[in-house]
């Protein structure tokens, strides 16, 4: 008999846009929240639900614990039943660190140390052999059987190449009756040597025993090996009297030719943030900072003031150079001296920073602050000359497994790895096969599970910080499959994102197996086979901001796609699931079911007759690419994840264009020659970047339509009777706004362990200004009224000034009227800002020769939301505009006039075109991976 359902009960929740929302969502099943951009998906599921348990979590600690964690507000809902234990796996970079890799994050790079401490072999630097350890048994049984009835000395070696005059060492083995020494290559008699050469590397190895092995010599050779070991710190050598020639032994690592020693390896010998493992050049980072001084300060006559140090420029009035005129009054120098006269250790300090602290400021609003220096901003980086990027010693390179390094191994990707550890079995001895059974169990699952959600493409020492934000939410995703957690709540943020349609067939797997091991599934998600795949439907809406905040749908999938609207019986749901169920208008589901659709463009484009072309294409890995974008038209660039795309676009044609256009400084890949560039004008990139990067920017001062409202304001007879000019009006200068909050309206409390808080200026209530401010009116609203107005609104408040209105409404055909004029950029979704940078494009005057470059854009957004985004990139190109597109959304790649398909694979067996054309001819081209997958949508009609 089934278990019945059971279900977290959400009631009375109303974060942020959130209407009193009240729902079950049942447990151990896979279930996917939706809903257009702003509509309150993520409000509800990482605001609202993962919120509530990370603060059930916080109350179990102890009060010790809560006085360094702080203390974390319940979310505004009424209450939540049915939580278990949750791990949200968000939309996120795995931060910056240089030192971390997909192999240290996911933990396979810890067990791949501990197969080569445990199961390597050693081989030596000088001859290639392999190197060899003995016990004390094999080496006296070696020495009798190779040195039988020969004459032989036994040696125990005591200085290896090192510096000094060894008086004291000389006298102490007098004194215990020793009589010769081989030192430096010549037997000595013990007598005769008094000091050395202390400037000098010395080799010295005393003489044990005198030796001609027979087997009535036995104990004694027994008795001279353990004195020798012994003396030898576990090394010894014994020298053929009539050949001269030396043999090693040793109990740990040895050349048996050269003597050669290495030290046993340990997990820590093969780690890059050991002292025992890393390049000491580049210390396991496997880059160096490399800094031209002369380049930055190509004339030391000319002082700091006039600009003598590039990057910092002229002396003017910033934050950094108030940190030098800081630094100057400290150190008693004047900026406008020349730079000759200040010394190397001034100008260290103004390159490098220091982490010292020093005040800049007036009176009560001063600081103290370090100061970082410039080198970031003129350091190149450039791979390490010594460990060429493998930031490990060279020793490490000593130790290898089936003829390969673990650095080498590292450098594979994850299908190639896979192979390779399936292998080993085969090339282990029945010693090794032993250790390391265990090990390579642990390995090949980790690596199974980062194939499973489509990083075959990626290799263990990719930096971290190199990843997008997609691939490091699927390479936690993986590491969780391997954990083997049950009973857990995962809530995941669109893992589909940066994902070709062949691999996300293998993410929704992973996510069923995740739900198969008895947890809760949670998913925010716009991919319509995701939705399709899920056990159960959450679609919130039916609109954005304050359209949205409500559950339009909340039920089985299947019900859903098999029942009309508003109809539940006949469906095979049980009375109990029906119960819990909600039923109303949904647009997702209009998409789903095929009532509503993006329609396919009724003509493609066949350009201006005008190329932009690209020869030579090499970096990462391309393939010596030739590429033609026909100019004037709508180009979509395909392919599975790793194939180049990004390679292409973003890592070389996109910095050739900025350092014509713009004189950037960028350095892009590998490439022959670029033609056509004089068919364009300009380079825009519209990315998912934040519009700004404090909480003061908005789409008001983003859109420079705040500029106007501003200078209406001031036109007002409010304004006139008071004085108040423009500036009055600002939220970032002195004067009007509120000086306990400088105009942010919030205050930001630091948190010891976890993220500051923002919490309400009590002095103006959240308004940002004076009252005096505030008490100028145009039409009845004063300027936060203003600023709090959604977009919309402002729309047809202001559609009788033209200046204003314009701008308003670019924003409002691209589908952002929900959004409020004030509402900070840190709040903005990346989907949101991208449509913010267009609208921006679109209320310029169009030169009709620009071409824009897009990553990606439909990241975040829902089916309508992607409808809106076609219609404004469609009215660029009409302009005579050009669009170059990288998108996996099929909804796109078949709206788009031309297409060019990278692959066949990710990786190395990535990097060309496979194919181009229209949609239609994409989709009949074999050679095409994305081909099948659009053949399904056109043939569609949707």
């Amino acid at each position: 008999m089934d278990r019945k359902k059971e279900y977290i009960d959400i009631a009375g929740a109303n974060v942020h846009n959130l209407k009193n929302v009240s729902l079950s969502i049942p447990r151990n099943e896979f279930v996917v929240i939706t809903g257009l951009s702003g509509s309150g998906k993520s409000s509800l599921a990482f605001d609202t639900i993962y919120a509530e348990g990370q603060r059930r979590y916080m109350d179990t600690l102890s009060a010790y614990a809560k006085q360094f964690m702080g203390i974390l507000e319940k979310p505004d809902v009424e209450s939540i039943t049915g939580l278990s234990p949750i791990i949200a796996i968000e939309q996120k970079t795995t931060g910056n660190n240089p030192r971390s890799t997909v192999g240290t994050i996911t933990e396979i790079y810890d067990f791949l140390r501990l197969l080569y401490a445990k199961a390597s072999t050693a081989y030596s630097p000088a001859t290639g052999k392999p190197m060899v350890r003995y016990t004390d048994e094999q080496i006296v049984s070696l020495i009798m059987d190779n040195y039988r009835e020969r004459k032989c000395l036994l040696l125990a070696p005591l200085v290896k190449g090192r510096k000094g005059h060894y008086k004291e060492l000389f006298d102490q083995l007098r004194r215990r009756g020793y009589t010769q020494a081989r030192i430096d290559g010549e037997i000595l008699d013990l007598s005769t040597v008094t000091v050395l050469d202390r400037y000098k590397p010395h080799f010295v190895e005393l003489v044990v025993d005198k030796l001609k092995p027979t087997a009535r010599d036995e104990k004694r050779i027994k008795d001279s090996v353990y004195t020798a070991l012994n003396l030898g710190k576990g090394s010894l050598a014994v020298m053929d009297m009539e050949s001269g020639e030396l043999q090693h032994y040793s109990k740990h690592l040895v050349c048996p030719d050269t003597g050669l020693s290495l030290a046993e390896p340990a997990p820590h010998s093969f780690s890059f943030n050991s002292p025992q493992g890393y390049c000491p050049h580049c210390k396991g980072l496997g880059m160096i900072v490399d800094v031209n001084i002369d380049s930055i300060i190509p004339d030391r006559k000319i002082s700091i003031a006039d600009g003598g140090i590039l990057p910092l420029g002229k002396m003017r009035q910033t934050r950094k150079y108030d940190i030098v005129r800081s630094i100057a009054r400290k150190y008693g120098f004047s900026l406008h001296d020349p730079i000759e006269d200040l010394g190397e250790e001034v100008i260290s300090l103004l390159i490098f920073g220091s982490d010292e602290l020093y005040r800049i400021g007036e009176g009560s609003s001063s600081e103290m602050v370090s100061y970082p220096g410039i080198v970031d901003d003129i350091s190149d980086k450039i791979v390490c000359p010594v460990c060429n990027g493998t930031r490990l010693n060279k020793e490490t390179n000593y130790f290898k497994i089936d003829g390969k390094t673990i650095s080498e191994v590292s450098a594979m990707e994850i299908s190639a790895l896979k192979e390779w550890l399936d292998s080993l079995d085969g090339k282990f001895n029945e010693r090794e096969k032993t250790i390391a059974r265990d090990i390579l169990k642990e390995l090949r699952e980790r690596v199974s599970f980062l194939l499973g959600v489509g990083l075959e493409y990626l290799s263990l020492d990719r930096a971290t910080a190199s990843l997008s934000g997609g691939e490091s939410q699927r390479i936690r995703l993986a590491t969780q499959i391997g954990s083997k957690l049950v009973n857990v709540l995962y809530i995941l943020d669109e893992p589909s994102i940066g994902l070709h349609q062949r691999d996300n067939r293998k993410l929704i797997a992973s996510l069923k197996e995740l739900r198969d091991e008895g947890n809760s599934v949670m998913v925010v998600e716009h991919d319509a086979e995701t939705m399709l795949s899920a056990d159960w439907l959450v679609d919130v809406g039916p609109g954005a901001g304050a359209n949205g905040g409500r559950i339009c749908l909340s039920a089985p999938v299947d019900m859903l796609l098999d029942s009309t609207r508003g109809a539940t019986e006949g469906t095979g749901c049980d009375e109990d699931t029906r119960r819990h169920c909600i039923i109303g208008e949904s647009v997702t589901l209009d998409y789903l079911t095929g009532k509503r659709k993006i329609e396919i463009p009724s003509r493609r484009r066949t350009g201006n007759g005008l190329t932009l072309g690209l020869r030579g294409a090499r970096g990462n890995n391309l393939k010596n690419v030739d590429i033609d974008f026909p100019l004037g038209m709508f180009i979509g660039i395909s392919g599975v994840s790793g194939s180049g795309k990004s390679s292409l676009i973003n890592e070389t044609l996109m910095p050739i264009l900025k350092n014509k256009f713009y004189n950037a400084r960028m350095q892009p890949l590998p490439y022959g020659s670029i033609v056509g560039v004089e068919n364009i004008d300009k380079l825009i990139e519209i990315d998912q970047s934040p519009i700004g990067r404090t909480p003061r920017s908005n789409p008001a001062t983003f859109t420079g339509v705040f500029n106007d409202i501003r200078t209406l304001f001031e036109s007002t007879p409010d304004a006139k009777v008071r004085g108040f000019k423009a500036g009055r009006f600002s939220f970032n200068v002195p004067g009007g706004r509120c000086e306990e909050c400088k105009g942010a309206g919030i205050k930001v409390i630091e948190m010891n362990f976890l993220p500051s808080v923002n919490v309400v200026c009590k002095e103006c209530r959240g308004r940002r200004y004076k009252d005096d401010t505030l008490a100028v009116k145009y039409k009845g609203k004063n300027i936060n009224d203003v600023l709090e107005m959604p977009i919309s609104e402002a729309y047809g408040f202001f559609s009788n000034i033209p200046s204003i209105s314009q701008k308003l409404k670019a924003l409002v055909e691209v589908g952002l009227g929900y959004v409020k004029l004030g509402q900070s950029a840190v709040t903005l979704s990346g989907g949101e800002s991208q449509r913010m940078k267009l609208a921006a494009e679109l209320a310029r005057k169009s030169t009709g020769n620009t071409l824009y470059i897009l990553d990606e854009p439909t990241t975040g957004l829902h089916f309508e939301d992607i409808k809106i985004l076609l219609g404004v990139l469609q009215q660029l190109v009409e302009q005579g505009n050009t669009v170059i597109i990288i998108e996996h959304n099929l909804d796109v790649l078949k709206s788009v006039d031309w297409l060019f398909d990278m692959g066949p694979e990710g990786g190395k067996k990535g990097g060309t075109i496979v194919a181009q054309g229209t949609p239609e001819q994409l989709a009949e081209d074999p050679a095409s991976v994305t081909g099948p997958f659009l053949k399904e949508v056109l043939e569609q009609g949707v």
